[in-house]
């Protein structure tokens, strides 16, 4: 790496991560770097967490996230605590947010959590010590899964400029694809093409924040979006996030990928899932060399060690027993205490967090938390 790279990397000791917009496109590139310098030279990287702890907190299932974490630690030399039931742990009795973020801060040198709640992660990080990672709140943000598809576009296309993505399936709840088209919406000139049904389209108030920023067509055809594709983003219909069962039976089989649609696409189309997946890709597709859904998640890893290490500050071949303090958290200097519509905002499911909201352009207010516009 660079010296100018390695200099990025130092700006971001102390960080927290909540939302793929935390980080500049400079300070995403120099993480990317450092992801390279990883998987090329993973001897150098071997015990430079050997005296760090990583928490993880999981409030909801997981297994790749979790697990990609904890071995990302693991692979740096670290030790991982934590839970991945909170019925094992005080939340049960009622303990707050931020009493267990402030309990685990003293015991871990930085903190990967998954929640239910949206907003969770940022109540957390205002309340420990430590830098905390958001690995994935609600149907609100999951900017590491986000990190993980971006390195394997940079592995694998070498850029991300001049890229037609196409997002298929709940792209309502999903919150992977509303990470990444926040990320991939600072790149130039980036298309993007939204395949969903009526009831799982892109939410409106995304594509409102992002404005100008974005280019981009609906529609309901895979067979018609195929053709336009650099890279293919399928998702799962998230049982889990829709109160209406009925509504999750007629919708779950929306969008199939099989041979006959990978016939319509390009040569070298990269097709990316964030996983599980269900039954929305065939297993035959597995078999397409553009099918790249296992290698993304050996990338994330890969990106999540490199996340790990330049939240600690840390150095190859340079020890220390010093724990990072966390930077501050940004709030909006003109938040005031705006009560949330989201039900499932943190402000409205943890006594302990007040609501805060944050002005903005157009005369409303939204939550400082989970981004929720009240109008």
């Amino acid at each position: 790496m660079d010296q100018k790279t390695m200099e990025i990397l130092k700006g971001l000791k102390g960080r927290s991560l909540m939302a793929p917009f935390d980080f500049s496109v400079e300070e995403l590139d120099a993480l990317f770097c450092l992801g390279d310098d990883i998987i090329d030279h993973p001897e150098k990287y071997a015990a430079i967490c050997s005296n760090k702890i990583l928490a993880t907190l999981f409030y909801e299932p997981s297994t790749r996230t979790r697990l990609s974490f904890e071995t990302a630690m693991c692979r740096l030399g670290g030790k991982v605590i934590g839970f991945a039931d909170p019925k094992a742990s005080s939340v049960s009795k009622g303990e707050t947010i931020g009493d267990t973020a402030r309990i685990i801060g003293g015991y871990a040198d930085i903190m990967a959590m998954r929640h239910f709640v949206e907003g969770a992660q940022k109540a957390a990080a205002m309340s420990c010590s430590i830098p905390v990672i958001n690995a994935g709140d609600g149907g609100h943000q999951h900017p590491t899964q986000t990190l993980a598809d971006l390195m394997t576009i940079h592995r694998l296309k070498g850029h991300f400029d001049n890229l037609t993505i196409g997002m298929c399936g709940d792209l309502k709840y999903g919150r992977t694809v509303h990470s990444l088209l926040m990320a991939m919406s600072r790149y130039e000139n980036v298309k993007f093409v939204f395949v969903a049904p009526d009831e799982l389209k892109m939410p409106q108030h995304l594509i409102e924040e992002l404005g100008d920023s974005i280019s981009f067509v609906e529609t309901k055809s895979m067979e018609e979006a195929m053709p336009q594709l650099d890279v293919l983003y399928m998702t799962r219909v998230q049982q889990e996030r829709f109160d209406d069962k009925e509504q999750y039976e007629r919708l779950k089989d929306s969008y199939i990928l099989d041979k006959e649609k990978m016939a319509l696409a390009k040569e070298d189309m990269m097709v990316l899932h964030p996983l599980p997946r269900v039954n929305e890709i065939e297993f035959d597709v597995d078999e397409d060399p553009r099918a790249l859904y296992f290698d993304q998640a050996i990338y994330g890893m890969y990106v999540r060690m490199a996340l790990i290490v330049a939240l600690l500050g840390l150095e190859p071949g340079v020890t220390t027993w010093e724990k990072t303090k966390r930077l501050p958290i940004e709030i909006h200097p003109e938040a005031k205490a705006v009560p949330c519509t989201n039900p499932k905002c943190v402000t409205n499911n943890d006594r302990a967090v007040k609501p805060l909201a944050r002005p903005t352009e157009d005369g409303h207010w939204a939550c400082e938390y989970c981004d929720t516009v009240m109008k």
